[in-house]
């Protein structure tokens, strides 16, 4: 087996470009998974559209960014909001719908979770309600739910254990160490991203959380290990390698825990 991504947004347009490139650098880095997540349905098409040119390496999870579940109520009250993408968007409902129809070709469900950061508080009852009937349509065709959360990560973590999803992984987790350990100890999941080295918190939980918690992921192209360089699935046996150092065990050793950690949450090994 080998390393792996839980989280790379391989249909970013500057990934996209080099797609072949991106793919061959992963793969001599001794990468055998990626998941690449999409944000709403035409990212999630595109995602498909993906894994099926790669249908070895690349896992396609399909999700619905929590800010574009609620963005155009957003947009009509104005907030300001960029994006890159300029296709129409659907409303949230129309999104998860559309997520339904697809949902036994997903790997996994994600990314999805609550943003209180840019969405005004006036939506958050909104939002909450897309991302109950998400989390509850995966557990129903009993697929891993891959989360992101901004500003809003105390309720996310409420509303999962409300609803009783355990197969969690929450992507690139940023906010209390605290409450990084009692989420682990919960039983879910926490994926460290590749610029591990230089952030603080991320480093911290990779030294601190319960080893068998703990999952690798880019977010690429974001996060890479260089600040300014674009980010790829290359880059996880860097993290893969800083891991080793902090639980000063060889590099073999990690390698069996992280794939026993993502057979246990996904079902499948890396």
């Amino acid at each position: 087996m080998g390393w792996f991504d839980v989280h790379a947004h391989l249909t970013d347009r500057r990934l996209a470009a080099q797609e072949a490139d991106v793919v061959a650098r992963a793969m001599a880095q001794g990468v055998t998974t990626i998941i690449s997540n999409g944000l709403n349905p035409t990212d999630n098409a595109a995602v498909l559209a993906l894994s099926a040119r790669y249908p070895d390496l690349i896992r396609p999870a399909l999700g619905l960014y929590p800010v574009d579940a609620v963005l155009p109520e957003m947009l009509a009250l104005g907030v300001e909001y960029h994006r890159d993408d300029t296709a129409p968007l659907p409303t949230g409902t129309e999104a998860i719908d559309w997520l339904e129809d697809h949902l036994d070709e997903a790997f996994a469900v994600g990314e999805i979770g609550l943003d209180h950061y840019w969405v005004p508080e006036s939506l958050w009852a909104a939002q909450e309600a897309h991302f109950i009937r998400l989390v509850r349509l995966a557990m129903a065709a009993d697929k891993p739910i891959i989360i992101h959360t901004r500003k809003a990560e105390r309720r996310a973590f409420e509303l999962l254990q409300e609803l009783g999803a355990t197969r969690v992984v929450w992507h690139c987790y940023s906010s209390k160490v605290k409450l990084g350990m009692q989420i682990a100890e919960h039983g879910h999941w926490l994926s460290i991203p590749a610029n591990a080295r230089k952030a603080q918190n991320f480093t911290a939980m990779l030294k601190g959380l319960p080893r068998e918690r703990i999952l690798l992921e880019t977010d690429c192209p974001y996060l890479g290990p260089v600040r300014g360089e674009l980010n790829e699935p290359a880059n996880v046996a860097g993290t893969a390698a800083y891991a080793a150092e902090l639980w000063d065990e060889p590099l073999d050793a990690v390698k069996a825990q992280l794939e026993d950690n993502f057979a246990a949450v996904f079902g499948v090994a890396p």
